[in-house]
């Protein structure tokens, strides 16, 4: 029998709406100031989560049919070649640098770092990681 979660339905939309945009939030600023792709990447599972929560496995899995899976070794993948593409240019691994973008339209000015390469690998990581772990477990009965 279920219970009656209207409330609980009603304010996962706006708290996973606010959760998903702090977490980009980290994410875009990971390289200049606190944040970046491991804990944008803990902000989105979190709303995930909830969302797994609230609504149910299979209509969430109806509306973002994603494979978490898939997303691990994506990430881990672009990570190592932003790692490595350092070596191209002759510098050591992992080394980063940064360009600014004069008159991009909407945006105006825009400072763009290799550094958010690598957090879009730790990003898409954590992401997949913690999601596979923690519906695996949810799913076992």
């Amino acid at each position: 029998m279920r219970t009656n979660d209207l409330i609980l339905r009603t304010t996962t939309i706006l708290i996973a709406f606010i959760l998903l945009a702090f977490s980009i939030y980290l994410f875009l600023a990971g390289h200049n100031a606190p944040g970046g792709g491991f804990i944008g990447g803990l902000m989105t599972s979190a709303a995930f989560v909830l969302m797994y929560m609230t609504y149910g496995y299979d209509q969430v899995k109806k509306i973002i049919p994603v494979n978490f899976r898939f997303m691990i070794p994506v990430g881990l993948l672009i990570a190592v070649l932003t790692g490595a593409g350092s070596f191209l240019f002759g510098e050591p691994f992992l080394s980063q640098t940064f360009a600014h973008l004069h008159h991009v339209p909407i945006f105006g000015e825009m400072e763009l770092a290799t550094a958010m390469i690598f957090d879009l690998g730790v990003y898409l990581t954590v992401v997949g990681i913690t999601l596979t772990i923690i519906l695996s477990i949810a799913n076992d009965q």
